[in-house]
């Protein structure tokens, strides 16, 4: 049997794919345990999981950092970089002791590495540990900005000037992408979302979404919903405050489509949308999963979990991208014709009724839907993953 050491930054939509994984391998005898921040994995794991948590408190700049970054719209270059200025490479350096003590501790075979928690290449790396890389959002998978070589000999030249800083011999540094493992690469997605990916290395297992029952799905008035009508569901993911002119334009159109049968139910602090019509159910929290296997439509932001979850569903999509990876998610719903994408920061009234006329009717985005819907099952999720790194434990010798 292995060991694995499970290594996730501190947000929500990179951890909770690992959870399923984790309990995989742990039903079929592994040992596995995570290396992260207390105040965000310990909602998310099941109470018999193995948390080895970062002892160094996120500084107080860096969380205005992200708190900023929530609130900020999607802008090309500059925010692709500051993601990794402000965020990814100073999480990785506040992080790197603890995961050295978490590694101490465990003594894993394999870590088990989301793709920007840099912290668990460099300790792998340094400690001659095999790594696998989880990439949580197909967007990661590919270039984000094509049109920008640049950009991405740049975000290279970080992340190993970041391995160098950490210990790791120079040469070995500048032989490694920290972003993909030589080893497997674990894309919790499929190639029918991802598109053409003959760029991408042999050692990339496409094994769909990842995800099961989570401990923390707060309950819910099911009796509003008497099975009649088209169910709806909006969310923006973490972003609130920022969501206030999208969540009054979406209220505005759900009003509309209230008189023929519709019903919403919009994940968002009460007081963004204090008036909401009487088709239109407002909550902080939902039972995401349970409400997915019921929509006939979901709009949302493009993260990857959410657009995953949603096609393993079958529900089409509206996507209004903000920030990250969540354009070129869009863009791969649009390609796979799941979907309608909007613009988030200057949307419409008109603009929202379209798209969300369009996905409700238009039997072809359900068609579609239904085809990747097929394909995220076939890859075989948790099961497949543990299968890929019972091979790897295989190949590189479990102690």
């Amino acid at each position: 049997m292995g060991r694995f050491l499970i290594v996730v930054p501190p947000l929500v939509g990179h951890t909770n794919p690992t959870v399923p994984l984790g309990r995989e391998l742990a039903r079929r005898g592994h040992a596995v345990a995570w290396c992260g921040y207390a105040a965000v994995a310990e909602e998310l794991l099941p109470p018999s999981a193995t948390l080895l948590p970062i002892p160094d408190p996120l500084p107080p700049a860096l969380l205005a950092a992200l708190d900023d970054r929530a609130h900020r719209g999607p802008g090309g270059v500059l925010a692709y970089t500051t993601m990794f200025t402000d965020f990814v490479l100073p999480v990785a350096r506040v992080m790197l002791p603890g995961v050295h003590a978490a590694v101490e501790t465990f003594d894993p075979d394999v870590l088990v590495v989301d793709e920007i928690a840099l912290a668990g290449v460099a300790v792998a790396e340094l400690r001659g540990l095999p790594w696998v890389t989880s990439a949580t959002s197909s967007g990661d998978l590919v270039d984000p900005l094509p049109e920008v070589p640049k950009l991405g000999r740049w975000v290279r030249d970080q992340t190993r000037a970041l391995l160098v800083e950490a210990g790791v011999d120079p040469g070995r540094a500048a032989a490694v992408d920290p972003l993909f493992s030589p080893h497997l690469i674990l894309a919790f997605t499929v190639p029918e979302l991802v598109g053409p990916a003959a760029s991408l290395p042999e050692h990339v297992a496409f094994v769909g979404p990842s995800f099961g029952l989570r401990p923390s799905d707060p309950p819910f008035p099911w009796e509003w919903l008497d099975g009649t009508e088209q169910l709806v569901l909006v969310t923006l993911g973490t972003v609130n405050r920022a969501g206030e002119r999208f969540f009054a334009a979406a209220a505005a159109v759900l009003a509309e489509l209230g008189e023929r049968g519709v019903k919403a139910v919009v994940v968002a602090p009460p007081d963004l949308l204090p008036d909401p019509p009487p088709n239109v159910l407002v909550l902080p929290r939902v039972p995401q999963l349970a409400l997915l296997g019921r929509a006939a439509a979901v709009v949302c932001h493009a993260g990857h979990n959410t657009v995953c979850e949603s096609l393993a569903h079958g529900a089409p999509l509206v996507v209004a991208p903000i920030r990250d990876d969540q354009p070129v998610v869009a863009g791969q719903v649009v390609r796979a014709g799941v979907g309608v994408r909007v613009k988030y920061g200057r949307v419409t009234v008109p603009m929202l009724r379209e798209a969300l006329d369009a996905v409700l009717t238009d039997p072809r985005y359900r068609t579609a839907a239904e085809r990747v819907r097929a394909s995220l099952t076939a890859a075989g999720g948790p099961a497949v993953a543990a299968d890929r790194l019972e091979g790897l434990i295989a190949a590189v010798g479990a102690r």
